[in-house]
């Protein structure tokens, strides 16, 4: 089965049809670096990220490129207001690019802990400001842009299909926008590709129209096609980045003749307990908070049980659900190969499941029934029981090593990441207080037992008797200060 996606623009899921055979050029929107990393940064790295394992999994080489917004974002999103960087200099007291310096790491430390690897380019927007104004420039030479006073526009009027993207009618397309229309627009629905720098404004480039900076759309449509060619085959981001910012992209992109991107994909927002995020009524959750509540592994794991197109709620039912449901698979994959013993995969006894995990993913990234074949796999490992054999175990193995682990990306995250020595010292600290633990049992010590499986458990371990024995198992999230 070929890959599907579902295209925003046609409202279509189609097969994907790379521009070059065998390659594959993604590109979404990445953050505007000026806070911690919150959850509602996590979504879309985790999306691209899977879909870019997956693309690799069917045989594509795959460049992925996801800008930083380091300059140019104002604080109502369109139009006006300060440049956000800007204003969190000015209230941390520091530099506007250290403040991008800042954050940009702190962004990138939070993705490293989710999995999720870096792009193949990571450009900045204030690194591609000649460009920048070579395609402003280029606009206003094609007759679909315009100079007012050091400020140019996009001419909305010229181009027959804006709106085209969101579906919107393009005499109503102010509304939602937040734009304050300024008297020196021809139109009101006019955007800026280049604004001019008032005598406060610190970040300033000289230009053909005097100093200034770069309006906030244009960067994705400069550095996407600078790294993917004119003609590419995914444009991504936030749904409510189709309008305006997407709409934007690619007026600005089809005006200059550039073909732009085969397919938009959009994932849905997050909720948190049911309720819209909001940073001004400071309804949000920082990953940082996340990660010591729950982990990096059930973050990731949790956005993955919702399709990318669904929104997703971080309530605590849920996402302690999905921390169960995470600790079932590992766990069944630990058994797995556990009993292989380095046996040739006995593959029939998994057919099925990867037949399942596989059409899922082809089915426009259903993340949510590839976790359901995966669920059901570790169902039928433990049918089996006493009866599994080293190649079956294998197999299961292999699944979900190269599924779970591969694909969905959680196998670094699940096993802590430890290193060989740390994980050898580990057990023999477990091995050697589960001796102490089973010697007071013998002679009857119950409290003595009972005290040391409290204290296991307020360092985050569990004891699991086992046919094979006991055994210590770390919880999810959790830290035992053993390495």
């Amino acid at each position: 089965m070929t890959l599907q996606l579902h295209d925003t623009q046609t409202h279509e899921t189609k097969p994907f049809e790379p521009v070059t055979p065998g390659h594959a050029g993604l590109y979404f929107c990445g953050p505007t670096v000026y806070s911690e990393p919150h959850l509602g940064h996590a979504r879309g790295p985790i999306v691209f990220d899977v879909l870019r394992n997956w693309l690799e999994h069917l045989g594509y080489t795959v460049r992925l490129v996801s800008n930083i917004t380091d300059v140019g974002h104002l604080t109502d999103d369109a139009e006006d207001g300060e440049d956000k960087l800007a204003k969190r200099a000015a209230l941390e007291r520091l530099e506007p690019m250290e403040i991008a310096e800042k954050y940009f790491w702190s962004y990138f430390d939070a993705m490293a802990r989710l999995n999720v690897r870096r792009p193949s380019i990571v450009p900045r927007a204030t690194g591609h400001i000649p460009e920048q104004i070579e395609w402003v420039q280029a606009l206003i030479d094609a007759g679909m842009a315009y100079e007012r006073s050091g400020s140019v526009y996009f001419d909305v009027s010229e181009f027959e299909d804006y709106g085209a993207l969101s579906g919107r009618d393009p005499d109503q397309l102010l509304e939602g926008t937040r734009v304050e229309v300024r008297g020196e627009k021809d139109d009101p629905r006019d955007f800026a590709l280049w604004k001019r720098a008032e005598p406060e404004h610190i970040m300033r480039w000289r230009s053909p129209w005097g100093e200034g900076f770069p309006g906030w759309h244009l960067e994705c449509s400069v550095m996407s096609t600078k790294y993917l060619g004119d003609r590419f085959d995914i444009h991504g981001g936030g749904l409510d980045l189709v309008f305006p910012h997407h709409e934007c992209e690619l007026a600005q992109a089809h005006a200059v003749g550039k073909p732009f991107a085969n397919t938009w994909l959009h994932w849905n927002m997050m909720t948190l307990d049911g309720e819209k995020m909001s940073k001004s009524k400071g309804h949000f959750v920082t990953l940082t908070d996340l990660f010591e509540r729950y982990g990096p592994a059930v973050v990731r794991f949790h956005l993955l049980r919702s399709h990318y197109r669904s929104v997703s709620d971080f309530g605590e039912a849920a996402i302690e659900s999905s921390k169960q449901g995470l600790t079932r698979l590992l766990d069944g994959w630990a058994d797995a190969q556990a009993k292989a013993n380095d046996a040739e995969p006995d593959t029939e006894v998994t057919a099925a499941h990867v037949a399942a995990f596989d059409a899922a993913m082809n089915d426009d990234l259903n993340t949510p029934q590839a976790i359901a074949a995966l669920f059901d796999a570790t169902r039928d490992l433990h049918r089996l029981g006493a009866s599994l054999t080293p190649a079956q175990a294998a197999a299961f193995a292999a699944f979900y090593g190269s599924r779970l682990g591969g694909v969905l990306g959680v196998e670094a995250l699940g096993h802590d990441a430890q290193d060989q020595a740390s994980q050898e010292r580990f057990d023999a600290l477990a091995d050697m207080v589960l001796a102490q633990r089973e010697a007071a049992r013998a002679r009857r010590d119950f409290a003595s037992a009972d005290a040391i499986r409290d204290r296991l458990t307020e360092l985050g371990l569990v004891i699991e008797d086992t046919p094979e024995g006991p055994r210590i198992r770390r919880q999810l999230g959790a830290t035992t200060g053993t390495d």
